[in-house]
């Protein structure tokens, strides 16, 4: 019983078999988040754009913030700002809703014929959603500041460890959302934190010595440097880097979903 729990084959087999269910639970979601709002979807991008905004004033202006890999690119500081807080949005926005995303889904979860563990699926979809919308304005820009590259055809290839890592958690956090709330309250204060331990407005080089291991081991940092070098800069990827990611994120995605597994008989009654 604890191998069947554990096997994450079965799980991974089931995801497939209901991928018409999780593209139509996207779909609701995307849709529900921006019903009544004036913009629409139009948000998954002004939000950036506005932070962008402030923070490209403070770094960019007053602090005097400069990328070096960017000197010859010619690209405006904002764009290579903006490459990385899609990046950090995608994760944060998975992180910060899968603790109670489950409880807005209690009338089928209390259902023992519905597949919970799509759920965090939905929740990662969606935020890609967003996260494409972005990246297709980020490179729009760069087109029309500089030069788009045949390496932007690699973006999905990039993204692909941070789509798993984010998966991952969002399978860890929804299971322990329900049995833990005060996570609810907690992950949203942690991701403000992570955004300025993260290399999305200044590089890794500004960063101190005693410091600087922190980023070197932190899989945000490796997405951001390679996404900023396919969209803005037309360089491959650090493969080696990349595979090392790859085996993080499939660590982390198969962890998070023995993790949920294991805890998904009781979450009827925990709810």
């Amino acid at each position: 019983m604890a191998f069947q729990t554990l096997n994450p084959l079965p799980a991974i087999s089931g995801l497939a078999r209901h991928r018409y269910l999780i593209a139509q639970l996207t779909r609701r979601d995307v849709l529900l988040k921006y019903r009544g709002s004036f913009l629409g979807i139009g948000w998954s991008f002004f939000y950036p754009l506005l932070l962008l905004a402030a923070f490209g004033l403070v770094f960019g202006h007053i602090l005097g913030t400069r990328w070096p890999q960017n000197a010859e690119s010619g690209l405006p500081l904002v764009l290579v700002m903006y490459a990385g807080l899609i990046v950090y949005n995608f994760f944060s926005e998975v992180a910060s809703a899968a603790p109670r995303f489950i409880l807005g889904y209690q009338s089928l979860i209390k259902k023992n014929v519905f597949p919970t563990e799509v759920l965090p699926v939905v929740l990662t979809m969606s935020a890609t959603i967003h996260a494409a919308i972005n990246a297709a304005l980020l490179l729009a820009a760069v087109a029309v500041f500089g030069k788009l590259h045949a390496a932007v055809l690699l973006v999905p290839v990039v993204f692909l460890p941070a789509w798993l890592l984010a998966l991952g958690v969002a399978w860890f956090l929804a299971a322990a959302g329900i049995f833990v709330r005060d996570i609810i309250q907690v992950i949203p204060v942690l991701m403000q934190v992570l955004l300025f331990l993260s290399p999305v407005f200044y590089p890794v080089s500004a960063v101190p010595d005693f410091l600087r291991w922190m980023y070197d081991f932190s899989p945000l940092t490796a997405l951001m440097e390679d996404f900023r070098r396919v969209c803005l800069w037309g360089q491959m990827p650090q493969w080696d880097r990349w595979a090392v990611m790859m085996l993080v994120g499939l660590a982390v995605a198969l962890a998070g979903l023995a993790l949920f597994r294991k805890g998904q008989e009781e979450f009827a009654d925990a709810l």
